[in-house]
């Protein structure tokens, strides 16, 4: 199987995608903990998705926008509700299948992932896999690797569940041959058209025809409630773009005491000896055993290390290189206790063996490096304004909130000033919609609408669209919902008129020359040519080619007859039908059998990851209001 995820370009390119698309922050082994607590925004199977995890989904689906759309990609795009909605519910099918994974007690080993893992053709160099260029993408994307291999060992589970699902979705070779014969077949047609437009210069439609209509259909002559408005947006992305453009100074204090905590780097090198974590004890105590033997040779002869990790190390993508992994900081980048044991040793020293969820590991490490301040410095003062902006929101949001309502409740300007935001305008805005400006929520639209926005032309209170974004927004126009005065689309109504009855007239004809043609056979009305129709390539209106290849073949010729909207009436009568002579081990046969099976499979698999949300229950934390399930 991975050697097929290897060999397939298709699946590779998906594989790396993982490189660039949302999901990487967490692993498989932290979907089960209760990491989410107060800031969930979705329970899947009873495990929270918080609002940190969908906020770096989020914002790594708009970074992966930008760069695949440039300047198409536009502020209305990236800050869409649609947008939100697609992140969550991509996040809501993988945590479903996280716990599936885990309730079938579906796995990969070690072994399986590392060998898919150096595979993949952009983590090698030179034909081989590269650890520091493996290390240098992931940290490119913001990813660790325990990140990047907890979420790529789903993605190989997935890929395995993919495979059995379009795998049982089997065609049978006499099925797929009917379905090529037929998407072949070939039907010789002649037409015979009732134009609309001649009618229409006759008609005449009287002023009570128009009433009628106008006064049976009041929904389509009526103008809703609508507003434009003004609004505030506070974000962690404007607050960071207003302390970018203030370059708030770090003192020189701070950034020293930061970096005496500022983790070292080490060089390791590592021999791995293979273990399942679900293992039974005898074959975990082999593991260790053979493990302690090769840490007990390697405290005699420390310099066959590289050696021996070529001969005895499980680890595909290091052992070539003699166990190197290139340097390690401490960082969560690696599994918890290898980690612990890197930065436990001392150099040159050999560890006992290390027991991860990959086997018993044998660790040296080979040199320690403190990064200078120098080298440090830009890292440091970085996170040092990350961490005081996301210390800062909250206490920044109670204000704004405070602030539009309270203190300046009649105006959105104090606040824009007092934040350094800009007051956005919309065009008009209809009650019961969701779309205000470049943002998308039904409850702050609704609150436009309310009496103390709409007739006292107040603030609305600070809404919570997003994570850490907040809107407050005030009506500038109002108007009231009516209806449109029948003058103003009395020509509207007269035009669709005159064209119903001009289609009744041309119907009328046809059906009287379709009478006389299954009477008499002929008629004095001119056919076009003869052409001829595939089912696959049918090269016709829509209508027609349903009504043409649904037709009974009982008796020929055989007539059909259909309206095309605002044209003709049109009678269709087949004349011939040509079916191709395919032979069995026909390749084509082949060919429509696994596209057929891949459509039946991409129905298959969408009906399991449906059944999911059935089987692990989601409710989703609304912006207000009930949850939805």
């Amino acid at each position: 199987m991975f050697e097929a995820i290897r060999n397939n370009k298709r699946i590779a390119q998906v594989i790396l995608a993982i490189l660039i698309v949302p999901f990487a922050a967490f692993g498989l082994d932290n979907y089960f903990g209760d990491r989410m607590g107060r800031g969930e925004i979705a329970t899947v199977g009873g495990t929270s998705i918080s609002r940190a995890e969908f906020e770096n989904a989020l914002e790594e689906q708009r970074r992966l926008l930008r760069e695949q759309l440039g300047e198409g990609a536009s502020t209305d795009t990236l800050g869409s509700e649609k947008l939100r909605q697609e992140v969550l519910d991509r996040l809501i099918i993988q945590r479903a299948l996280a716990l599936y994974y885990r309730d079938m007690r579906l796995s990969v080993t070690g072994g399986q992932l590392q060998q898919a893992i150096a595979g993949i053709e952009a983590f090698r160099e030179n034909g081989q896999f590269s650890q520091k260029r493996y290390q240098a993408l992931l940290s490119r994307r913001g990813m660790t690797p325990a990140g990047f291999e907890a979420q790529f060992t789903q993605d190989l589970l997935s890929q395995q569940l993919m495979d059995s699902i379009f795998g049982s979705s089997l065609v049978a070779r006499g099925s797929a041959h009917r379905l090529l014969v037929a998407g072949l077949e070939e039907r010789v047609v002649r037409e015979m058209r009732f134009p609309v437009a001649p009618h229409l210069a006759d008609i005449k439609i009287d002023d009570a025809a128009i009433q009628k209509f106008y006064d049976d259909n009041p929904a389509r002559f009526e103008f809703p409630e609508r507003i434009k408005a003004e609004y505030l947006v506070l974000s962690e992305e404007a607050l960071q773009n207003e302390a970018e453009a203030n370059k708030t100074e770090i003192s020189e204090e701070a950034i020293q005491k930061a970096y005496q905590d500022w983790p070292d780097v080490r060089q390791v090198r590592h021999i791995l000896i293979e273990l399942a974590p679900e293992a039974d004890e005898a074959a975990t105590e082999t593991a260790r055993k053979e493990a302690e033997e090769i840490a007990a040779s390697l405290r005699k002869e420390p310099d066959r290390f590289p050696a021996l990790a070529r001969e005895k190390s499980q680890d595909p993508g290091s052992s070539g290189a003699g166990g190197e992994l290139g340097n390690i900081a401490r960082d969560g980048t690696m599994d918890p206790s290898f980690e612990e044991a890197v930065f436990m040793l001392k150099q040159d020293e050999i560890s006992n063996p290390v027991r991860t969820r990959y086997g018993f590991h044998i660790l040296q490490v080979t040199d320690i490096q403190k990064r200078s301040l120098a080298e440090t410095r830009d890292e440091i003062i970085a996170w040092i304004r990350k961490q005081a902006l996301a210390k800062g929101f909250d206490e920044k949001a109670t204000k704004f909130s405070e602030m539009v309502f309270n203190e300046a409740p009649d105006s959105l300007q104090p606040a824009a000033e007092a934040f350094g935001l800009e007051i956005r305008r919309t065009d008009w805005v209809s009650r019961g919609t969701d779309d205000l400006g470049g943002v998308r929520n039904e409850r702050l639209v609704a609150s436009l609408f309310d009496d103390d926005a709409l007739n006292q032309r107040r603030n609305t209170q600070a809404i919570e669209v997003g994570f850490n974004t907040l809107v407050s927004a005030r009506v500038l126009e109002h108007e009231a919902a009516r209806r449109v005065p029948l003058e103003d689309v009395r020509g509207q109504i007269e035009a669709q008129l005159r064209r119903e009855e001009a289609m009744r007239m041309a119907r009328e004809e046809g059906n009287a020359v379709l009478a006389a043609l299954d009477q008499n056979g002929e008629v004095n009305n001119a056919w076009s040519a003869p052409s001829s129709f595939q089912r696959s390539k049918p090269d016709l209106p829509p209508q027609a080619a349903r009504a043409v290849f649904a037709a009974p073949l009982t008796r020929l010729p055989a007539r059909v007859a259909v309206e095309l909207p605002d044209d003709a009436y049109v009678i269709y009568q087949i004349d011939e039908v040509e079916r191709p002579t395919i032979d069995n081990d026909d390749p084509r046969v082949a060919e429509m059998a696994a596209q057929y099976g891949l459509v039946l499979g991409q129905n298959d698999f969408g009906s399991f990851l449906a059944s999911l949300r059935d089987r692990y229950k989601v409710v989703v934390k609304p912006v207000a209001g009930q949850p939805t399930e």
